[in-house]
């Protein structure tokens, strides 16, 4: 279904998914179901096709947030999740972090809807404080997100991993602190690490995987892949599809029901 490019011959120590086994990563998706359906049916379709034994998606994090349907996208990751037939793997965000926070920690709701909560709690049929220093307003609100919340969601939420290797491939939100062994690395600095860890040159033991920063294209190299293409803002969600040395690029391009899929081959 999807064109592979296979990494320059030469190169030594490709990164490898294990034998039998195909891996779909999806960058941030930020409350955008109308890219996020399209794309994970798309997913959904070609491992059911693939002979392989081992079929796995790995949502990287920041599911919710910005976007005005965060609510429609975490049904969207469960479905999925629920399927016996695949290995779903949803990371934790910093939106997801902040927006449990928020269930514990009613003060913290207007940094939170300073970049992307007040659409969350919207989704939810929640309507936030008018005024930042309204503490009453907040605790109501942290409280009807609570009462409006699934039990599918908040159980989401509550079980979501910071990272997850697979061959030689590291997925996690954000990415990883340079000179800490990956098994090392912090769930602050997975959630949260940005420039400390794209402009470091010198790779890690393994292919990092992540979101987080936005980015105009995809980053494919043989340090990292970067997936956030800013999705609630630019209308473009992307994810990749690793199998053997082979990176392929799906991505979901429009708004509401004129959402496209295109494909391409990644290099290293």
């Amino acid at each position: 279904m999807f064109s592979r490019l296979f990494q320059k011959p030469g190169r030594k120590d490709p990164a490898r998914t294990p034998p039998d086994c195909v891996v779909w990563a999806v960058g941030d998706i930020h409350g955008r179901s109308d890219l996020s359906g399209p794309l994970i049916q798309a997913i959904r379709a070609d491992l059911s096709a693939t002979s392989a034994g081992r079929r796995v998606i790995v949502f990287l994090g920041d599911h919710v947030d910005r976007g005005p349907d965060s609510r429609g996208v975490l049904d969207q990751v469960i479905e999925a999740a629920a399927d016996p037939s695949l290995e779903v793997h949803c990371l934790r965000g910093n939106h997801e972090d902040r927006m449990e926070a928020f269930l514990d920690d009613p003060a913290l709701g207007p940094g939170w809807c300073d970049y992307g909560g007040r659409e969350c709690l919207m989704s939810y049929g929640v309507v936030p404080p008018a005024m930042r220093g309204d503490p009453a307003g907040w605790t109501a609100a942290s409280q009807a997100l609570r009462a409006a919340l699934p039990d599918s969601h908040l159980r989401l939420l509550r079980s979501q991993g910071h990272s997850v290797a697979i061959g030689n491939y590291f997925f996690a939100h954000a990415g990883a602190r340079p000179g800490v062994a990956l098994e090392a690395q912090s769930p602050e600095d997975l959630m949260w690490v940005r420039q400390d860890f794209l402009d470091h040159p010198a790779p890690f033991e393994k292919v990092v995987v992540h979101g987080h920063t936005p980015a105009d294209v995809v980053v494919s190299d043989a340090r990292r892949i970067g997936l956030d293409t800013g999705a609630y803002a630019t209308n473009v969600l992307s994810a990749v599809r690793l199998e053997g040395e082979a990176r392929a690029l799906l991505q979901a391009t429009g708004r509401g029901d004129r959402v496209s899929l295109s494909t391409r081959s990644l290099t290293a």
